[in-house]
């Protein structure tokens, strides 16, 4: 939706039991326009409508009217649970809901951080995350059997996930395997259902993230010729490149939006080209991080800024920036920087919002890469995580401390979640234990992998 399209306050009070249109929603930061057009806004599950109501209905957006209001649901919460409670976030949240969530005592952190949660800390049996459904699902796989994992809004996906899904995937997969046997495995990037997780470690491959991506790719391949990696075909061609791969041994998949993949003599670029590539690269990508470009790093950096930018950009972006890496990457290095130094990110929006409101106080300053003169945007919101706010938090703890919380926002491992209908498929108990003895492997395998090849 343009930024000239978004719905006022007064609009929205209006209109909301119509359209539930969430992109008018107003946080404690200015909103940000939504550059992906292909999901639909969200809208307010019939539970957690009255709580959105109410905080439309406030006088303001500031911290003096919204605190006082989430108080009123987020502390008798925090009384009635106790140390039991345990609040989690991603770094892309919009800036109130990362202020709210450390505010409460909560973390805020990368997908790789976050989906350690549940099982480093097994004193804490009911979990919150506002963040998008894989992440939570990925918590909810190495979670313990007496800790409940739930997200604030069920609705919030992820574009790259979308096209990724366990009915494209799996049939490729098999043929792939049908091919090739045990000389290929899959890579299943943490931006994928925990369904896709299983099939990585049914196949002797594993998860990874965008940190440690081309750390899990140099260790299958290792031991494979091949590797399916799913879904981001940017960030694969990036970690192929920290390994020196030459390109002629990559091999990028049919879109699956066009229709059914066929392992055949139809497929762009003939067979020996897939059968010579030693990384097949599932076609999906970042609605957000495709749109930076190498025009806009030279810019920034004519203009004496270091530009640092995020693995799921395109090839020639991550080659013309002075550095890529990870959400924790772009922070760390951001935040250890000499007062006086400037830097472009290029990353989603409400990061570098946040990163660059720290980063002032130390005389730092901070620019998205898409902010430059003659263009409509000027640093993306991701739509999918914008669909938690603080009326979702209020509402699902105040729920949860009453003892009805809505069961499609509890997660568990298998779920799949449709995010324009919210129908959920859930696995019967012993396929849902097959998957997460599957999937928990893909995950450990990339734990123990981390831990190896230690940092960089």
């Amino acid at each position: 939706m343009p930024p000239g399209n978004r719905l006022r306050p007064d609009a929205l009070r209006s209109t909301m039991s119509t359209t539930h249109n969430a992109r008018a929603r107003i946080t404690l930061i200015p909103d940000l326009p939504i550059c992906q057009t292909d999901l639909p806004l969200d809208w307010y599950q019939d539970e957690l409508k009255p709580y959105a109501e109410q905080y439309l209905a406030l006088p303001d957006r500031t911290p003096g009217t919204v605190l006082p209001w989430l108080d009123g649901y987020v502390q008798p919460a925090l009384q009635h649970f106790g140390p039991s409670l345990l609040l989690l976030a991603h770094f892309y949240m919009g800036g109130a809901i990362v202020k709210l969530v450390e505010r409460y005592g909560g973390l805020v952190a990368d997908s790789y951080q976050l989906a350690l949660q549940a099982n480093e800390n097994p004193e804490k049996t009911v979990i919150v995350q506002s963040a998008v459904h894989f992440m939570a699902e990925a918590v909810a796989i190495l979670a313990h059997h007496d800790q409940s994992v739930w997200i604030t809004n069920p609705k919030a996906g992820c574009t790259m996930e979308m096209l990724a899904k366990e009915h494209m995937v799996l049939p490729v997969a098999d043929q792939l395997i049908e091919r090739y046997g045990d000389d290929l495995a899959v890579v299943a990037y943490m931006n994928t259902s925990g369904r896709i997780k299983a099939i990585a470690g049914r196949s002797g491959g594993a998860a990874c993230t965008s940190a440690n991506a081309h750390h899990v790719l140099a260790n299958v391949l290792a031991r494979k010729r091949r590797v399916l990696f799913v879904p981001d075909q940017h960030l694969g061609r990036n970690a192929a490149a920290k390994l020196q791969l030459p390109p002629d041994e990559l091999y990028l998949l049919p879109d699956p939006g066009s229709g059914s993949i066929v392992i055949d003599d139809s497929l762009p670029g003939s067979l020996d080209a897939l059968d010579h590539a030693r990384i097949i690269l599932w076609n999906s990508s970042c609605s957000v991080h495709t749109l930076f470009t190498a025009e806009m790093v030279q810019r920034h950096r004519n203009h004496g800024r270091i530009v640092l930018v995020h693995p799921e950009c395109r090839r020639p972006t991550v080659e013309s920036a002075d550095g890529s890496g990870s959400t924790r990457y772009l922070w760390d290095t951001v935040m250890a920087a000499a007062p006086g130094e400037s830097f472009a990110i290029g990353t989603e929006g409400n990061f570098v919002r946040n990163l660059a409101e720290q980063a002032r106080a130390r005389g730092i300053a901070v620019r998205h890469l898409a902010a430059l003169p003659g263009l409509a945007f000027a640093g993306c919101g991701c739509a999918a995580m914008s669909r938690n706010d603080p009326p979702h938090l209020a509402g699902i703890l105040d729920l949860l401390r009453r003892g009805t919380p809505p069961d499609i926002n509890l997660v568990q491992p298998g779920d799949t979640v449709d995010e324009t209908t919210m129908l959920r498929d859930r696995l019967d108990p012993d396929d849902q234990a097959d998957l997460v003895r599957d999937a928990r492997t893909a995950l450990e395998r990339m734990i123990a992998i981390t831990n190896d090849a230690g940092p960089g």
